[in-house]
């Protein structure tokens, strides 16, 4: 289910913050066990997935790595709902630093990879300094590109600085980060759009490894049909937590009220991709199964925020509902997705159920307002577009298929012959009036 988070952020409080043990600073990566004990997590085979190199993914077939790791991996979609898997932060800063085929599974504590190293040792030197509670991620920089490496995005403040190099690092921490104010040797530029991040540390863990890339490639290539190019864009970045839910997904961007807010989604295919661009990006709209949390909210908040919504939508939430619940749902919600942008279907309506007269030609989907209708170009892909997975029938989510009242049927025609009739009518009046009047 599928609900507005711009009318409900203002309105809704929660109890306190969260714990003062929480600490101001987090590194994607959980620096501070690494640098306590730097040996405990070289070389490590703990768990099957953690800290396998690229070599090792790439030496596998594609059907078996998806199969193992991939979006048929038999823990995807397990846990439902997956909200409230978000630690808090206040602010996100991501450091543009080369590409995931290079990332050492810790990159923060990679001895040959300098910026990222300093960086993560100020930011963490300073987090009692700091009035923000801070996250740190890597993603992908290219020399001479839109992110070249060495820049530095900030959010929620929507700013970029350029060329970030080893020995600036202490003074940026200080006077941006700590200080919140510039760092005077660059210029902050705005940034505009919306930005999507993709967690794709393949070396850090194989799931992120496997389900990254396809997922980049997907809302690259949605981007240019949709014609979003300049308006939306898209970086593969390292672990950001949770790697159970990959794909990892995070989206930053600016609501109605001009409010910059970011969604952590979980268990994204790419056949999801063109839904999160018409319905998160294009409406604001949040897809609550695949939600995991939001930038400024505690775990907790993030799911009494996401029950709430539920709550107002007549949703029933499902805890701990199994895989194949799930996918019947996503199948629920699949056949809402319609396959013309030209008809809307009419339907009658008997007994609580509805019998579309031509469901083969209806594409209109109605959530709460408005409704979107997808072209030809957002049907890509092996499964229908909008799986959008749902705890509950499809509850809030309807099709267009209400019988049209007599306004709703009333053509153009209709209104200039009625227009005709009353002026007609008029006429005669006047000239009826006339007439008794010279008599």
């Amino acid at each position: 289910m599928m609900s507005s988070s711009r009318e409900r952020e203002e309105s809704l409080t929660f109890p306190t913050n969260p714990s003062s043990s929480s600490s101001p600073i987090i590194v994607s990566d959980h620096l501070d066990s690494y640098l306590q004990d730097p040996t405990s997590h070289i070389g490590s085979a703990a768990g099957s997935y953690s800290n396998e190199g690229l070599l090792a993914s790439e030496t596998a077939s594609p059907s078996n790595s998806d199969v193992e790791f991939g979006f048929s991996r038999p823990d995807f979609r397990q846990q439902s709902p997956i909200s409230g898997t978000v630690q808090f932060c206040e602010r996100h800063v991501f450091l543009c630093y080369k590409s995931p085929s290079v990332w050492p599974p810790r990159i923060e504590a990679a001895e040959f990879d300098r910026l990222p190293r300093l960086l993560s040792a100020a930011v963490l030197a300073r987090k009692t300094d700091m009035v923000k509670e801070t996250r740190l991620t890597i993603c992908e920089g290219h020399d001479g590109t839109e992110t070249s490496n060495g820049d530095v995005l900030i959010f929620p403040d929507m700013i970029r600085y350029r060329r970030l190099t080893h020995f600036d690092v202490d003074t940026f921490v200080e006077e941006v980060l700590v200080k919140n104010g510039e760092w005077l040797p660059g210029t902050p530029e705005k940034l505009q759009g919306s930005f999507v991040f993709v967690c794709s540390h393949g070396s850090r863990d194989r799931r992120c490894g496997v389900c990254g890339p396809p997922l980049v490639s997907r809302f690259k290539e949605e981007i240019v049909l949709h014609g979003l190019k300049g308006r939306v864009s898209v970086s593969p970045c390292s672990h950001i937590g949770g790697h159970k839910y990959a794909g990892n997904v995070i989206i930053f961007g600016s609501n109605i009220n001009g409010e910059v807010t970011g969604h952590w989604y979980g268990y994204v295919t790419p056949d999801d991709v063109p839904t999160l661009l018409e319905w998160h990006i294009g409406k604001g709209e949040i897809i609550n199964a695949l939600w995991r949390g939001q930038m400024g909210l505690s775990e907790e908040k993030q799911k009494k925020f996401q029950e709430l919504r539920r709550l107002e939508n007549g949703e029933t939430t499902i805890e701990g509902s199994t895989k194949e619940a799930t996918q019947r749902q996503i199948d629920e919600m699949n056949t809402i997705a319609c396959q013309s942008q030209d008809e809307l279907v009419s339907c009658c309506q008997g007994n609580g159920s509805a019998c579309c007269h031509n469901p083969q030609k209806s594409d209109i989907v109605d959530i709460d307002e408005g409704a979107v209708k997808l072209t030809p170009e957002k049907k890509k892909g092996g499964k229908k577009l909008v799986s959008m997975i749902n705890s509950g029938k499809g509850a809030g989510v309807r099709k267009v298929c209400a019988k049209p009242t007599w306004f709703e049927s009333w053509e153009r025609e209709d209104t200039y012959a009625a227009l005709a009739v009353v002026c007609a009518a008029a006429s005669i009046a006047v000239a009826y009036s006339c007439y008794k009047q010279l008599s």
